[in-house]
């Protein structure tokens, strides 16, 4: 984001946590998953609300975090997406909504042992279920689906494809980060907390088996990763040699690239061998350039291509399993011993995952949709024209996220007054004249 809007973006993170801990704390969790009895399907959970029915385990207690770590993410994917033109109150509303509700009711159909295509039960649809072990659908899908629909009902920010008077730019109109170097940062910290959802999903190491899902997801996670990286910025490199004869390596295409890779393998980290985590993450790469154009011809406004990233290549992800699942790799990690199309299987397994795919985006498109035009007929979804020109720091924020102002002019001169008294003549150095005279202006 630009530097008008650091503080902003950096409050709605900080509350994306806060607002996933207590959605998903009251009903989030309760509704994801249940103890049902009956041990028939259900369609959403119905107990332990406020986790008042635990029975104080320790299994219990970590297990209500690391799944409340997901269901914040899924917030947060939309946070960047419509950064720099969304109310607060319209972010807070629809993140307490996707973490209290639309997203638990995902994760009981496909990660819950009563969910209606759910991989964990003695009879699972077409005798596999949905195979997604960390959640390129249920995660990162549910919440790239969800910008998409915010940014579709939001609107582009001021000047990125219509000029002052509403004609349409030749060029869409880019808007410089305010700070690359974090940039980078972040996605090293993304790759690296990555493992933490991937291998963790294993949710426990007490056998040989869970050991080696375990090591198997680190070594995938981190292939398709970099070849997520590489393919996005060498293709897109290549694209411009061919339109334009000039070479250039764009550092975005590169970190968002890696990214790609590594939502493209969450679905499959524990049942495709490091080859076919390559070749998830090369085709990652390429998913998220294709759709990455894709927005901008529709003029569809992603801050931080969110749903290049999430979206589309959770889509991607998910059918991958489908396609490269290795039937004794499928067995260790838990699941049914049904191949992917490339080791013979028959289809059922990548028909359990395209449902899948059809289901979350009917959910949320069904109730994200009506909820976001709600909230933009009541005014509450975007600011004030001339606020947002101004920058949400300034205008929400009580203030810029970093000062700066320099010394002023006639302190500088009074400075070298006192030293010109003790040493003779001293020159004023041009940068720091330079500099008050900016401060002064």
């Amino acid at each position: 984001v630009r530097q008008k809007n650091v503080k902003n973006i950096m409050l709605k993170n900080l509350l994306d946590a806060c607002g996933g801990a207590i959605g998903f704390y009251t009903i989030g969790y309760a509704f994801a998953y249940a103890d049902n009895a009956s041990d028939s399907k259900t369609f959403i959970g119905n107990k332990n609300f406020l986790l008042l029915s635990f029975e104080g385990s320790g299994g219990d207690w970590i297990g209500w975090f690391f799944q409340f770590a997901f269901a914040a993410t899924a917030a947060t994917i939309v946070a960047g997406t419509v950064a720099e033109r969304c109310q607060m109150a319209a972010y807070l509303a629809y993140s307490l909504f996707l973490t209290g509700f639309v997203y638990p009711v995902v994760v009981h159909s496909i990660w819950s042992g009563d969910g209606w295509i759910t991989a964990f039960r003695d009879d699972p649809w077409q005798g596999v279920g949905v195979v997604d072990f960390a959640g390129s659908g249920v995660v990162h899908m549910t919440g790239g689906a969800t910008a998409l629909v915010a940014a579709i009902i939001l609107g582009p920010r001021k000047g990125r494809f219509y000029d002052e008077d509403g004609n349409p730019l030749e060029t869409p109109h880019n808007f410089p980060p305010h700070s690359v170097a974090l940039q980078v940062l972040g996605t090293f910290i993304l790759w690296f907390a990555w493992f933490g959802f991937n291998p963790a999903s294993s949710l426990a190491i007490d056998n040989s088996g869970s050991a080696e899902t375990a090591a198997l997801c680190a070594v995938t996670t981190t292939l398709a990763a970099a070849c997520g990286c590489v393919s996005a910025m060498f293709t897109d490199t290549m694209i411009e040699k061919s339109s334009t004869g000039e070479v250039s390596y764009d550092l975005t295409m590169a970190m968002n690239g890696a990214l790609g890779g590594l939502v493209g393998i969450t679905a499959g980290c524990s049942v495709v061998t490091p080859w076919a985590a390559c070749i998830i993450g090369i085709i990652a790469g390429w998913v998220y350039i294709g759709f990455s154009k894709f927005l901008i011809k529709m003029k569809i406004d992603d801050a931080v291509d969110a749903i290049p990233v999430h979206f589309a290549n959770g889509m991607w992800g998910v059918i991958a399993v489908g396609l490269f699942a290795e039937p004794d790799l499928m067995a260790t990690a838990g699941y049914n011993d049904f191949p992917g199309i490339f080791y013979g299987g028959k289809g059922e397994l990548l028909l359990c995952n395209f449902v899948s795919i059809v289901w979350i985006c009917a959910w949320v498109f069904f109730l994200m949709t009506p909820f976001f035009v709600v909230l933009n007929v009541m005014g509450m979804f975007r600011v004030d024209p001339l606020e947002e020109e101004v920058g949400l720091d300034i205008s929400h924020h009580r203030g810029a996220a970093y000062d700066m102002s320099g010394a002023k002019k006639e302190d500088v001169e009074e400075l070298m007054e006192v030293r010109a008294s003790k040493h003779g003549k001293v020159e004023v150095p041009k940068e720091v004249a330079n500099a008050a005279e900016e401060t002064t202006a």
